[in-house]
């Protein structure tokens, strides 16, 4: 045992001596000694402290602690690329600044705002401009224009962020923006909690009044050129007078040959993490070289538009100038609207192509055969298109072109409602860092998400990278397709539940567009309610349906696709008598279309609507192949399989004086492919 004030450490890296009277300190105790003294070299404290950081202050430190990206992709092959190569990191900046400005320019004045890239928070990064001297820091640009108060503020870009800054951004500054137990970003949409179909515009001009489909029937309401300028001049104020904006330059569609350059400025956070999901993400490499975009959005939707503008019908606008190849949103901040807009605009640039656009899901067997499928809400689509026996080239919007199909999108944007891990595991998997969720209920303190709590609204979403799903495709393309399916829920209980279709019946039934949901009646009794959607998305399609569903035909007849009709809903009667067709009974049927048995089974053809029906699928009872056989009361199937043609035959006659071709026989072949009674 030590004594006399005698102490000593296993580890040897420290003695503490006391035997004299001066080698004691304060209130008696012994002194430690931590300098190395040449007769004490073994018994003093070691000394491991480590080296003390490069840094002076403490902003210093933390300038430190952030790395500054740099292109990690080799610039090689293109003629454009060497050109890039050229270009000095500063004169790119500037050239990247300036190409913002013009797009957040008014229309009042030449050249766009005084632009500076960076957080506002971060005092440092704005720079100070003198009265006699034009910036030349690469990471800012001011233009010249006349004084006014907009003129003697920059506005900050947050430019391309990552997910990490945008969420840092989003639950710094926005209110309602949480981080979940799950790593996803809760967000929520403000007043609108779905899109604002009455509220969307396109300008009409010589170009468009003749190229659009416009009247009865068409999603396009019109505007003119000069309110159009009025709601970008308003926007673009909105956006500027603010102190930072968010820049997104993204790609649409993932064959090369064909892809979009789309630039998103928007004022939340929430919103350029969106279509950082949802649109293609560039290569350090592909954003160098990025330019001007090919169509732009101005996303000011916290801002209202004037009511007493011309066209208006309330506070919300979502406008499409296609000569301009601009949008600007007013009065929603509703996500959605960017997504679906850029699909609006696929649908118009890709036909002039000869490129057909498609809502659709996608996916591809092992063996290079794709499948397309279609379907209105509650069909099955998202459901059916996604088999861990294939891959996943898409879930909601598609290309077709010389090269094959290929994903207009780069995320996925899936319903919530509902959700569970054992119903859907991909989608349940998905939500994690990074992904969207929108208008979520979640638990106060746990941070877990109730997605069957409707308390915001109905319509709960999640936005995700496509790579989020194990078994999807990238790239995002794929030859072209074998089989194209079209998805009904049949809620009357009429149609088979698999029918094959020839050219003019996929045609007929692809303008259709048809489901049956299931309405409450003001007695309270549920019944079936028609729905028709031309092309299964008749919300976002510009030209008249029967463009897309020719190019549909040509492009099956020249590749040998085989169209199908699956009905998903009812069998033995209407809803309420009968019952729903199992979901394993349809999944056997998609097997047999993906693996090519079907085609070669015995058909039978029914009344009215003329489908040739198989006699026998592996894995389904074969009794309800043919929808007769299974309601016990014959007149009462008649009755409603007329009624069912007759809905039909109604919602045709817009579509039936449209004429295709010089000679119109393509518009009777369609025709005669409907009901016949």
């Amino acid at each position: 045992m030590a004594t006399n004030g005698d102490f000593s450490f296993a580890g040897g890296n420290a003695s503490v001596k006391n035997n004299s009277p001066s080698e004691k300190g304060r209130n008696g105790l012994a002194k430690i000694h931590t300098q190395k003294k040449k007769a004490e070299a073994g018994e003093v404290c070691h000394d491991d402290s480590g080296p003390t950081v490069k840094a002076q202050t403490i902003d210093e430190l933390h300038s430190l602690q952030r790395k500054k990206s740099a292109p990690t992709t080799p610039i090689t092959g293109t003629p454009k690329a060497a050109f890039a190569s050229a270009l000095s990191e500063e004169e790119r900046q500037k050239q990247q600044l300036q190409s913002i400005s013009a797009s957040l320019a008014s229309l009042t004045r030449e050249t766009g705002p005084k632009v500076v890239k960076g957080d506002p928070a971060r005092k440092a990064e704005t720079p100070k401009v003198s009265s006699h001297s034009h910036v030349t820091d690469p990471f800012h640009y001011a233009p010249t224009f006349s004084t006014s108060d907009s003129a003697l503020k920059f506005t900050h870009i947050l430019y391309n962020l990552s997910p990490a800054e945008l969420y840092e951004q989003a639950i710094k500054y926005e209110k309602g923006s949480y981080l979940t137990a799950s790593g996803a970003l809760a967000t929520l949409s403000g007043a609108k909690t779905g899109r604002s179909p009455r509220d969307k515009r396109v300008v009409k001009d010589e170009t468009t009044t003749d190229e659009l489909w416009w009247g009865k029937g068409s999603p396009n309401i019109e505007m003119d050129e000069h309110t159009f300028l009025v709601n970008r001049e308003r926007a673009v104020d909105y956006l500027c007078s603010l102190d930072k904006v968010f820049v997104n330059d993204q790609f649409l569609n993932w064959d090369p040959n064909h892809r979009i350059k789309v630039r998103i400025v928007s004022a939340r956070a929430y919103h350029s993490l969106f279509m950082h999901n949802m649109c293609i993400r560039p290569t350090p490499e592909e954003l160098e070289n990025f330019g001007t975009p090919d169509f732009t959005i101005y996303n000011a939707g916290q801002f209202p538009c004037n009511r007493y503008t011309h066209y208006m019908t309330s506070s919300t606008s979502i406008d499409l100038n296609l000569a301009r190849r601009e949008m600007v949103i007013l009065g929603t901040q509703y996500a959605g609207e960017m997504k679906k807009g850029l699909f609006s605009v696929m649908h118009y640039l890709m036909p002039k192509r000869q490129i057909l656009s498609l809502h659709s899901g996608c996916n591809m067997g092992k063996g290079g055969d794709v499948a397309l499928f279609f379907g209105l809400s509650g069909t099955g689509k998202t459901t059916l298109s996604t088999d861990h026996n294939r891959y996943l080239i898409g879930d909601d919007e598609h290309c077709w072109s010389e090269n094959g199909v290929s994903n207009i999108e780069g995320g996925c944007y899936a319903k919530c409602i509902d959700l569970s891990g054992e119903k859907e595991p991909d989608i349940w998997n998905a939500i994690k860092f990074g992904t969207v969720l929108e208008n979520v209920v979640f638990e106060e303190h746990s941070r877990d998400v109730d997605y069957s709590d409707k308390s915001v609204t109905e319509n709960t979403r999640a936005a995700y990278p496509i790579e989020y799903i194990p078994n999807a495709k990238i790239p995002c393309v794929g030859p072209h397709p074998k089989n194209v399916i079209l998805l009904a829920c049949d809620a009357f209980g009429v149609l088979p539940p698999v029918s094959k279709l020839n050219l003019a019946q996929t045609m007929y039934h692809f303008i259709s567009g048809y489901t049956a949901l299931v309405a409450g009646t003001e007695d309270g009794i549920k019944e079936p309610t028609a729905t028709f959607s031309a092309c299964f998305g008749a919300a976002f399609i510009m030209l008249h349906p029967t463009k897309y569903a020719a190019m549909l035909a040509e492009k099956m007849k020249k590749h040998g696709a085989t169209g199908w009709l699956v009905n998903t809903g009812w069998s033995g009667g209407r809803y309420g008598s009968g019952n729903r067709i199992k979901l394993a009974y349809t999944r056997k049927i998609i097997d047999a279309i993906h693996s090519g048995t079907l085609l070669e089974a015995n058909y039978v053809k029914t009344e009215v609507f003329g489908l040739e029906i198989p006699t026998e699928v592996e894995g389904v009872p074969s009794e309800i192949l043919n929808p007769v056989n299974t309601w016990s009361d014959k007149a009462a199937y008649k009755d409603t399989l007329l009624k069912l043609g007759g809905l039909f035959k109604k919602n045709f006659e817009v579509f039936a004086s449209y004429k295709i071709g010089t000679d119109n026989k393509l518009t009777e072949e369609i025709l005669a492919a409907g009901p016949n009674f």
